[in-house]
């Protein structure tokens, strides 16, 4: 049986060097979006409305910001190309799920409401940009949950 391909939304850009501040601005909400760096100005999502939305969104700033932008929809014409795209961005989101595992560790007991609920908050944003799920999902779901409930009894 023939596994499906996925179809990729790409954002191709350049942005002048100087100032700098577009340029890290951009690196702040690709990483935050969770986009797959293929090539320096070359980027990839998998290909949703969401995902193309916020490509659009990002190319218009970066046209703002004087530069020049495109995107592009597309199949990866070879397999392990695709499956490399996948694990980047599967390895970024087990990373941000391992570092919530990590800290619920560190603190222990000491776990209050308010971190607690900005835990929550943290899980929900990396599910936004959680495409293809690492096993470190599960377990930082657990683990949240447990603090949850151990937070709560006395």
């Amino acid at each position: 049986m023939a596994q499906t391909r996925v179809r990729w939304v790409f954002l191709a850009y350049r942005l002048p060097r100087e100032p700098s501040t577009p340029r890290i601005t951009l690196w702040r909400k690709l990483r935050r979006v969770g986009a797959a760096q293929l090539l320096d100005g070359l980027v990839a999502l998998p290909a949703e409305p969401r995902t193309k939305e916020q490509f659009e969104w990002l190319a218009d700033e970066i046209v703002e910001a004087g530069g020049d932008a495109s995107l592009w929809l597309a199949e990866a014409a070879d397999r392990s190309v695709e499956a490399d795209l996948i694990a980047q961005i599967r390895s970024r989101a087990a990373g941000d799920y391992q570092a919530l595992l990590d800290e619920i560790e560190v603190l222990g007991d000491d776990l209050s409401p308010r971190t607690v609920g900005r835990m929550r908050r943290e899980l929900q944003r990396i599910g936004h940009r959680d495409f293809f799920p690492p096993v470190e999902r599960e377990a930082a779901h657990r683990a949240v949950n447990e603090a949850a409930r151990r937070e709560r009894v006395p």
